[in-house]
């Protein structure tokens, strides 16, 4: 028998369901998403953590969950709103059903509104916080004011609290890896230290694909702690949150960008990357958010559709004198890429590793690659050079 549900707006609009999840009360704000697939990667990215997720495709949970679509161990929205959810979920690897799944991970959600009505309206008036409210006896005016009591993203600092706990070493690839692509061994190599900010598992396969092993260390991890692990290149990963109170990352990244380490950093960490160049963000209307977005690249032309997912971007006019624009939102005309002039460093706002279909942004991964091989050919040079030197001088 369902359970009655209600989605309140802080504003006072009052959407009426059904719970298709946990039991209890949730709030956050609430955005949408525009992607056809993907809900569990979704759920699981921590980018989305104190957020309530629309998906405004209409059916949601058709193919059911599976481990290994999973971005995380847990899932991190708020809460999840849906238009309607399958009787039967068909995916021969599934081993959950999607109400199966959310309530197994403690998550609020309601199905059964009009999703197009409430992304007409976030798109008019910009994301705002939202409470879903479950139960026999819902109470919508405590649902409206509990929405008004939530104090919204910005100024808020997430990437600290869902980081990992420790350190840990990574070396999996693709689930389900390229056909043609050479293994590479284990001794050739390159040693990337990746913050966690909220990563995605998929970021980390795709650079164990491009050769590299990591070590994934906690958000708050000083400069100093990273350069001792001597890595070839340092990855800023993604997040949720406002990133201008990450000040402990701005910190560590600008003491980073002082030595001759390639640094690539994607979504929260392309804005820490901008934020540590002294450029300032700003909080988006209602977010990018889907895996339809047509992004240009500045240098070639080239139109590139990709995944995005964040609420904040960097404001292109603070951008100083020794960092360009590199990409750029055909949506609103956003800044989605940036460049160092003057040092190994770049930064790219969607999401690379979430390709909607073809891997045309795997090139920036390429980037940092090549840009570590060319650090480490620099250093074997000048240390032959030194060694003909010291022979010379017997």
């Amino acid at each position: 028998m369902s359970v009655p549900a209600v989605l309140a707006l802080a504003d006072g609009t009052i959407f009426r369901g059904q719970s298709i999840g946990a039991k209890g009360n949730t709030t956050g704000e609430v955005v949408f998403n525009t992607a056809l697939t993907g809900y569990q990667e979704i759920l699981t990215d921590p980018s989305y953590a104190r957020q309530i997720v629309t998906l405004t495709c209409p059916h949601i949970g058709n193919t059911g969950t599976t481990p290994e679509d999973l971005e995380s161990p847990q899932i991190y929205p708020a809460g999840l709103i849906i238009r309607d959810l399958p009787i039967l979920a068909s995916n021969w690897p599934a081993n959950e059903s999607l109400p199966e799944f959310l309530e197994r991970g403690r998550v609020v959600a309601i199905a059964g509104i009009d999703t197009r009505k409430l992304t007409r309206m976030l798109r008019e008036k910009g994301a705002q916080a939202g409470c879903i409210m479950t139960g026999e006896q819902v109470d919508q005016a405590a649902a409206v004011k509990a929405a008004r009591k939530f104090p919204g993203l910005k100024g808020m600092d997430l990437a600290k609290v869902v980081t990992a706990k420790r350190s840990f070493q990574w070396n999996e690839g693709s689930v389900w890896p390229e056909s043609g692509r050479a293994p590479i061994r284990s001794h050739q190599r390159l040693h990337v230290v990746a913050y966690d900010f909220g990563i995605k598992r998929n970021i980390l396969r795709v650079l164990a694909d491009f050769g590299c092993r990591m070590s994934v260390v906690p958000a708050q991890t000083s400069a100093e702690e990273v350069q001792a692990l001597g890595p070839d290149g340092v990855f800023l990963s993604n997040g949720p949150g406002d990133p201008e109170p990450c000040e402990y990352a701005i910190t560590a990244t600008r003491k980073l960008l002082e030595t001759d380490l390639p640094v690539f950093g994607i979504c929260l960490g392309h804005q820490i990357l901008g934020l540590a160049s002294g450029a300032r963000t700003v909080k988006m209307k209602f977010g990018h958010h889907g895996a339809n977005h047509p992004v240009q690249d500045l240098d070639s032309g080239r139109v590139f559709i990709t995944s995005q997912n964040h609420g904040f971007a960097v404001d292109e006019t603070t951008l100083p004198a020794n960092v360009r624009a590199t990409h750029r939102s055909l949506f609103d005309g956003s800044l989605q890429g940036l460049a160092f002039k003057d040092r190994p460093a770049f930064g790219f706002q969607g999401h690379p590793e979430a390709s909607p279909g073809p891997h045309d942004l795997r090139s920036l991964f390429e980037r940092f690659n090549h840009l570590m091989l060319r650090r480490l050919q620099t250093h074997l040079r000048l240390a032959e050079e030194s060694a003909r030197r010291q022979a010379g001088g017997r």
